[in-house]
């Protein structure tokens, strides 16, 4: 009997102190994760959502960063919508995260999500990707601005397609540079294809111009089935096939396009948690695998986290409402 006792008298200090652990864990202001971290792309597989996310993920395991495991997964639909729906129930759960780009300003001030940025918690801008614009090898545009010549005479016979949905990011990214070149952009005519198809409505004929990230022209370029006549960043990219390709404002166009890249947790998470994250995201940001990973695609560093990170979505939101309000498909103002 009394070995019974000393057994039940050990059990009760062991879990008493474990409980003065945790406490003191909580006081000290520190969170570990508890269970298996989700990361959602809110796109289908080898979108740029997808790639940035799962390359993220590779670094943070293999270098053992997060100790915790963490899974990615796929919620596409809606240019992002049906994802952030989802992450949306969340709210208050530390352990779901979702990568965002500028769709996510965009979708919702057209009208198709009831949510923007405003409605998570930013943890960190890990990089800065660019737009491309991609039209077949035997086409006879040889630049942007033999392409903008012909649209500036009649804008609509030129078909430009891309992944993301009308007034969302490959939109967009054309029109803020097809603006600055002087065409019309209220007439322009630009097919969504959210399926996987883009690349083959290219090489089919079916469309004239793919506006897309620069990741995903790489290995088309490199096979000599397309040509990039323009990319949106400032200077001329590092890279095998992407150091080839001409800026926009090499060619005499003034403006640029960033496709910013972060991640986001859902609504009301404890503070502790996002000091968690932050800190994961810097020991990313600045490890050589990452840097590796950035150079392979043709990423530039741009890492944003607290009130500079949200000051940027807020200046990026005001920027999108004056262009979606020019081409008429502001919803949300």
């Amino acid at each position: 009997m009394r070995n019974k006792w000393l057994l039940i008298f050990g059990f009760v200090s062991l879990v008493t102190l474990i409980a003065c652990s945790n406490n003191n864990k909580a006081n000290n202001g520190e969170w570990t994760p508890e269970e298996q971290i989700e990361i959602l792309a809110p796109a289908g597989a080898g979108s740029g959502w997808d790639t940035t996310a799962r390359m993220v993920t590779k670094i943070f395991e293999e270098e053992g960063m997060i100790e915790q495991d963490i899974g990615v997964v796929n919620k596409p639909g809606g240019g992002g919508a049906v994802g952030w729906a989802y992450v949306a129930e969340k709210a208050g759960n530390p352990h779901h995260l979702f990568i965002a780009s500028p769709p996510l300003i965009d979708v919702p001030l057209n009208g198709q999500s009831q949510y923007d940025h405003t409605d998570f918690t930013p943890i960190a801008n890990v990089i800065a990707d660019y737009g491309a614009f991609a039209v077949r090898a035997d086409s006879k545009w040889k630049n942007l601005n033999d392409l903008f010549e012909d649209m500036k005479e009649d804008p609509s016979s030129v078909t430009i397609v891309g992944a993301s949905s009308p007034g969302s990011m490959d939109h967009i990214q054309f029109v803020k540079i097809a603006k600055e070149a002087g065409v019309d952009i209220k007439k322009i005519k630009y097919v969504s294809e959210q399926d996987g198809g883009t690349l083959t409505a290219l090489l089919n004929g079916s469309v004239d111009v793919y506006s897309t990230g620069v990741a995903e022209t790489i290995e088309q370029a490199k096979a000599g089935k397309i040509k990039v006549l323009g990319v949106t960043s400032e200077e001329r990219l590092e890279g095998e096939v992407i150091s080839e390709y001409p800026t926009v404002k090499e060619q005499g166009i003034d403006s640029n396009f960033v496709n910013w890249r972060g991640f986001f947790a859902p609504p009301n998470i404890d503070g502790n948690a996002v000091d968690y994250y932050v800190s994961k995201f810097k020991e990313l940001n600045e490890s050589d695998e990452w840097k590796e990973i950035r150079k392979q695609y043709g990423w530039d560093e741009m890492f944003m986290y607290g009130e500079e990170y949200k000051d940027f979505l807020d200046e990026q939101q005001e920027e999108a409402k004056q262009l979606l309000d020019e081409l008429g498909v502001l919803k949300n103002k």
